[in-house]
């Protein structure tokens, strides 16, 4: 009996020791981990750019905006009249049967740029857009990869822990044949097992629907299986990077380009509002006098023409001036309190960032010393001295550190997505 003891212990403290060296082990492939991860997350962020219809739907906008530039490049259309004379009317030179015309406006010079120079400032502005949508894009595929990560993460524990309830369980099985322990703590070890058993299957479930989200984003089928890094390891040391940079975020670039867009618009309206000049021609057929004979008889008449279009009521352009001027006011309050929204933001996602480190780190200490209460409580079972209560409370500390570790390291990344969303160019 003492000889099935020590192997069961030995088994036992095996399965702890391999688990505190897959935690020794963590920390030593730290870095290429966090590399491994970000080249794996690159790789979906480019599928979710090429293949998201949101993304496809601004790419279509910005190339209808560019279509626009040429639209911009026309003149007014040519007049051409056509009139016949019912009662010709006599002339000296004989009888005026009908009457052609063309004319054409030209805008005032300068007129047809400055509507291009507007045109080309709403494609700029949509531009922005795409930017805006793609790194929309990339930080909804980082966070929700980063909750896969965390379900994956949180079943493989789930899991270790239900192997070693079943490893208690034999020791309490053990135990109870040399009358060191009662049937009460076999039942106790059987329902822990089953609350983790539990825990496992609704997190499978989470990991379906999160599996779905993800895939949708990267125009899949919602079912496609997703390869998620088994481990990820917090950086040595934390990135700095300064408000200032938020300045170059495309949230508030949008606002800049939607500013010229104004200022071209403003141009446009003023070279609108000059006079246009037209030319044109006249032609009327003349009949010949058949009772008179001179150089002229029956000579048709040319005329050619100019005109000028002249904006005598221009309430119309004073109040697009006053609109542009207002819609610029307009965009400065956006895009300041835009600005003060990202710093906000910025703020909250470093200190989050920060409370995660912290978090984990008390995490790595914690579940040391739970390792070496759960060691105390082995070495106590050689000597059949060992409660299960005691094993349980452990378990179950052991669990929470871990769980807490992973949704610290989770957090970490989820908000340093965040705050690459804001300020990387």
């Amino acid at each position: 009996m003492r000889n099935i003891n020590i192997i069961i212990c030995a088994l036992f403290v095996s399965v702890f020791a391999k688990t505190r060296l897959k935690g020794f082990l963590f920390f030593i492939i730290g870095a290429s981990c966090v590399g491994g991860q970000a080249q794996q997350l690159q790789f979906f962020i480019q599928e979710a750019e090429a293949n998201n219809p949101e993304i496809q739907a601004y790419n279509l906008r910005y190339n209808i905006a560019e279509e626009k530039v040429n639209e911009a490049d026309w003149m007014p259309n040519t007049e051409f009249i056509a009139g016949y004379f019912v009662s010709e009317p006599e002339t000296r030179t004989g009888a005026q049967r009908a009457r052609f015309s063309a004319r054409q406006m030209l805008p005032w010079f300068g007129t047809i740029t400055a509507r291009e120079n507007y045109a080309s400032s709403i494609v700029d502005a949509e531009y922005v857009e795409i930017v805006l949508a793609k790194r929309k894009i990339a930080l909804s595929v980082s966070q929700s990869y980063y909750r896969l990560y965390a379900i994956k993460a949180k079943q493989k524990v789930l899991d270790e822990n239900i192997q070693l309830l079943k490893t208690y369980e034999k020791m309490a099985l053990t135990s109870v044949e040399v009358g060191n322990a009662t049937a009460v703590d076999i039942l106790r070890l059987q329902i822990r097992q089953n609350e983790l058993q539990q825990q496992q299957e609704v997190l499978q479930e989470g990991y379906i629907g999160e599996q779905a989200t993800f895939n949708k984003l990267l125009n899949r089928d919602e079912a496609e299986a997703i390869t998620i890094l088994e481990e990820f390891l917090l950086p040595s040391e934390d990135e700095v990077y300064s408000e200032n940079e938020l300045t170059l975020n495309p949230e508030l670039l949008k606002y800049d380009k939607l500013y010229e867009s104004i200022e071209q618009s403003e141009l446009l309206n003023q070279a609108e509002r000059k006079p246009m000049i037209g030319f044109g021609l006249d032609y009327i057929p003349v009949s010949k006098r058949p009772d008179m004979s001179f150089s002229d008889n029956g000579k048709d008449v040319f005329m050619p023409m100019i005109s000028v279009s002249v904006p005598l009521f221009n309430n119309k352009y004073k109040s697009t001036s006053l609109q542009n001027e207002l819609k610029q006011l307009e965009i400065t309050s956006q895009k300041d309190n835009r600005l003060n929204v990202l710093e906000s933001a910025f703020a909250q996602a470093i200190s989050q960032r920060n409370q995660a480190r912290i978090k984990y780190t008390t995490q790595v200490k914690n579940l040391k010393q739970a390792n070496d209460a759960e060691e105390i409580l082995i070495k106590n079972y050689e000597t059949g001295t060992i409660d299960f209560n005691d094993v349980l409370d452990i378990q179950e500390l052991q669990l929470k550190f871990q769980i807490n570790q992973i949704e610290a390291i989770t957090t970490y990344y989820a908000q340093s997505a965040v705050v690459n969303y804001l300020i990387t160019q």
